[in-house]
């Protein structure tokens, strides 16, 4: 099997690869690195594959670990947002399978070869893989870990019901992204936005339960509120971009605190946490969860204050 990032000569000699996998990046240098070490580990039936880091704007530069990771491609995109950094990448790019992977994120061992299997056999839609948590212990999950394992990355959900993939496991024949066109800017759902745009082309997006990623937990409650506040701050731009009346929203912000009684048992039954107890912190959780996300649907509503909201992660 072949390396994943060869030097330039021998990248030269084997001509292109057949998947290019592009990595947006923001002020997680630590985490950048865990993710080359496991997307670097990939091997391949046949053929190789480049990886191209596209920064963001972060915070410190990252010439300590280009310096380190020689056969990888370093750009970087001033204009803020993950979407025109993975379009970045997606313009530097020879490969073509176009994987979408982000920095914070831990791939399996064959999850780039179950991604190049679907995209080559079936090249007229882009595909979709799990996202797990990472646990810190696996034996003894924390609440955000258990809330976050069950209900933060729902990617069969998104796909087959709301038609698209988070880009943090995403991968798309080149011909078809350039079809289907660029993400957008900051401050849109891009993953979103392109995934169902992709469809109302005639190219939804396919699941595939074995290209498993694993993303850490939220460290904090605050964190957490920060993710579910962008995606609040998305929804209710797209409620009233459509001319909905501010009532269906406050009676969805009703709907979502009831939401938790009904959740209970299915956090309480799910295989995705490993202990009883786990799943009882997972609880609290939930609770806290929905509470926030009732009272911050009511705020935005009567102050329309989207501006920090629509960030990505500008101030982390």
């Amino acid at each position: 099997m072949d390396m994943a990032i060869p030097s330039d000569q021998t990248a030269t000699s084997l001509g292109a690869p057949r998947a290019s996998v592009i990595i947006p990046h923001l002020n997680t240098p630590e985490l950048l690195v865990k993710c080359l070490q496991a997307v670097a580990s990939q091997r391949l039936d046949h053929g190789w594959f480049e990886i191209i880091v596209v920064d963001n704007g972060s915070r410190v530069r990252l010439d300590v670990v280009a310096a380190a990771w020689t056969g990888v491609k370093f750009l970087l995109e001033p204009e803020p947002g993950p979407g025109p950094a993975r379009n970045l990448g997606v313009a530097h790019a020879r490969g073509r399978v176009l994987a979408f992977v982000d920095a914070d994120i831990r791939v399996a061992p064959d999850w780039l070869q179950r991604g190049i299997n679907a995209v080559e056999k079936d090249p007229e839609h882009p595909y979709g893989g799990d996202v797990r948590i990472d646990f810190e212990d696996p034996n003894n999950p924390s609440g955000i870990e258990a809330f976050e394992a069950v209900f933060s990355f729902r990617q069969k959900m998104y796909i087959r019901r709301k038609g698209f993939s988070g880009t943090g496991n995403l991968m798309v024949d080149r011909d078809l992204f350039q079809k289907i066109g660029p993400f957008g800017p900051i401050g849109t759902a891009e993953d979103a936005a392109w995934g169902r745009k992709a469809k109302a082309m005639g190219h939804p997006t396919r699941y595939i339960p074995r290209m498993i990623v694993f993303h850490p937990a939220r460290i904090s409650s605050t964190d957490l509120e920060a993710r579910w506040g962008r995606l609040i701050a998305h929804d209710f731009g797209k409620h009233t971009s459509a001319g909905k009346p501010i009532l269906f929203w406050h009676l969805r912000a009703y709907a979502v605190i009831l939401s938790a009684m009904v959740h209970v048992p299915k956090l309480l039954l799910s295989r995705r946490v490993p202990s009883v107890a786990a799943r009882f912190r997972g609880v609290a959780v939930l609770f806290q969860n929905r509470w926030f996300r009732f009272t911050k649907m009511r705020s935005i509503a009567r102050d329309g204050h989207l501006d920090t909201a629509m960030q990505w992660n500008r101030t982390s």
